[in-house]
């Protein structure tokens, strides 16, 4: 049965023809028109707005509904530094710690990541930390709460064999712990969708 989370995702990889956005195998086969009675039907030419739109919305909807507030301030603070843009929007959205969290493989899904953080089960550097957009800085150790290591989620999300790993996580399962190595290039993100990051910078240099 499809929990009450799980449907709005599944319309969400629906709305944008995103296939597998966050790389479970349960998004998997769904149907590749749009949510609704009139999905079949719709047929939409996007404007050159409307695509940049949709890239960003499929950026802040893979993130966990990261909010249009903090994407834009990412963003802002990215145009500061010398180099790529789009990399530096990614190192922002990588190191936030719901992100850090879900690719350590601690929880199943970045929506679980935020809840686990919410809740106090994650510690960085030994100090529980319950702020989901919180910056994780290089070389910093992501924990779990040890009251928190019995948890079958935890176990469930370390064995998912779905999940892709990241060199820039390491992961020391035994003690259920993580390391921010370093920051990542964007074609290292293993994404499950096609991310433009161009037209999402567009986006946002347009507005």
């Amino acid at each position: 049965m499809t929990n009450k989370r799980q449907r709005p995702k599944f319309k969400t990889v629906r709305r944008y023809g995103a296939g597998r956005l966050w790389g479970s195998s349960k998004e998997t086969g769904l149907r590749k028109y749009q949510p609704g009675q009139h999905g079949p039907t719709i047929r939409v030419k996007l404007t050159t707005f409307g695509t940049q739109l949709k890239a960003k919305q499929m950026l802040k909807a893979y993130y966990g509904n990261v909010s249009e507030k903090q994407l834009s301030t990412y963003f802002r603070k990215a145009t500061t530094k010398k180099g790529d843009t789009r990399e530096h929007l990614i190192h922002f959205l990588e190191s936030r710690l719901d992100a850090v969290v879900f690719r350590a493989k601690l929880a199943s899904t970045v929506f679980a990541s935020r809840q686990f953080i919410n809740h106090g089960h994650i510690f960085v550097n030994g100090k529980k930390v319950n702020i989901p957009s919180y910056q994780v800085k290089v070389d910093d150790i992501i924990s779990v709460n040890p009251k928190a290591k019995d948890l079958a989620i935890v176990k469930t999300a370390m064995e998912n064999p779905d999940r892709e790993e990241c060199d820039y996580v390491v992961l020391n399962q035994e003690k259920q712990e993580a390391l921010f190595s370093r920051l990542p290039h964007f074609d290292e993100v293993p994404f499950g969708a096609k991310m433009e990051l161009s037209l999402v910078v567009e986006y946002y240099s347009k507005s």
